[in-house]
């Protein structure tokens, strides 16, 4: 069990020096913005026995860098994500409502096995805030949700050309392997929650009680003033925790634009030609 305290002092730590290390050499990065809609599925036993399911929106904020780090075969990344979701019950006489926020961010290492193809693997930390309403309940008819997270993460790139059109193909994959994560236990109201201690509500989670994982699939097209992006994207989030059974999935369809840009950093001495 972890103390709310460290918790805190873990995430600013990491989330502060995360992008001030990764900043220090950029060379090449690119930023993404994308806007999705798809299904979810919502299933909280604190609230309910039933899975509801229903329409969500959610949109995506991606960046990349690479850094001179490691002869220049380390990238850093970045993503923030938001989404909503307006679920039923099966009978169709109740709806839920639900949306998080979530950040990650990390290295990836790069392998050159083909001229087109590269292969990346590392690690990312996450955090993600959120909350699941259900119109029907009565007593505690919310839940809070707050964990963090250190994924390891793999993709593979892939360059295509078709009629001298440049597509690049990247599926990535990433697992969280340990966080931690806030949960009320069974039975237990939010009001008990506040007259006691919250630091007896953080919870260290594994695969063996939280087994989640998010799978993205992106087809960057270029064009000469354009980058279009089409993406797919399952998340599936679960825990087992306190007697309580949570599980979220999403399948997101996305499309968006890319944007890349060259940077020459102030101690290069062609730092006075920047261009960005």
């Amino acid at each position: 069990r972890l103390t709310m305290r460290s918790l805190i002092l873990i995430i600013l730590c990491l989330v502060g020096l995360v992008p001030m290390q990764a900043q220090e050499h950029e060379r090449v990065l690119s930023h993404a913005n994308m806007l999705g809609v798809g299904r979810s599925m919502q299933y909280d036993t604190y609230l309910s026995p039933l899975e509801y399911h229903g329409p969500c929106v959610s949109f995506l904020h991606e960046s990349m860098r690479m850094t001179h780090h490691a002869a220049s075969r380390l990238s850093f990344q970045q993503r923030w994500q938001s989404s909503f979701a307006y679920t039923e019950n099966p009978a169709g006489n109740a709806e839920a409502y639900g949306g998080h926020i979530a950040w990650n961010g990390g290295w990836h290492y790069h392998w050159t096995p083909l001229p087109r193809l590269r292969l990346l693997a590392g690690g990312l930390l996450g955090a993600r805030v959120g909350f699941l309403y259900i119109t029907r309940n009565g007593n505690n008819p919310a839940q809070a949700r707050c964990a963090m997270d250190l994924s390891a993460s793999v993709a593979a790139l892939y360059d295509l050309r078709i009629r001298c059109r440049l597509f690049r193909i990247r599926y990535q994959a990433d697992l969280p392997v340990m966080g931690g994560m806030f949960s009320p236990r069974f039975g237990e109201s939010y009001y008990e929650i506040g007259e006691g201690k919250w630091d007896d509500h953080v919870f260290l989670t594994h695969p063996g009680n939280a087994l989640s994982l998010c799978q993205l699939l992106t087809v960057d097209c270029h064009f000469p003033r354009l980058t279009l992006r089409l993406c797919y994207q399952y998340d599936t989030r679960q825990s087992h925790v306190c007697y309580i059974r949570v599980l979220e999935t999403s399948r997101n369809f996305l499309i968006g634009v890319v944007k890349h840009f060259s940077v020459i950093t102030p101690s290069s001495p062609n730092a006075s030609k920047t261009i960005l």
